[in-house]
């Protein structure tokens, strides 16, 4: 079986740039979109639980609430 080749020449284009649009597959974009929400859950949940741990160590009460009513969305 011969093998299928594809030869590109350039030419110098003199006039209005021209858009080359590719479609993305519904199911790359819905992997993509899950995977960077997930990644995006994940930074806030550690970055909450570090805030709170360093407002317990700083006995910052108010602080700590106010941190613990946030981080019950992410249970």
């Amino acid at each position: 079986m011969k093998k299928q080749l594809t030869n590109y020449q350039l030419v110098c284009y003199v006039g209005k740039p021209l858009k080359a649009i590719r479609e993305i597959p519904y199911e790359m974009q819905l992997t993509a979109q899950l995977i960077l929400d997930e990644l995006c859950f994940r930074w806030n949940k550690n970055r909450l639980e570090t805030l709170i741990d360093q407002a317990i160590e700083q006995n910052d009460r108010e602080r700590f609430l106010e941190l613990s009513e946030t981080y019950k969305a992410y249970y």
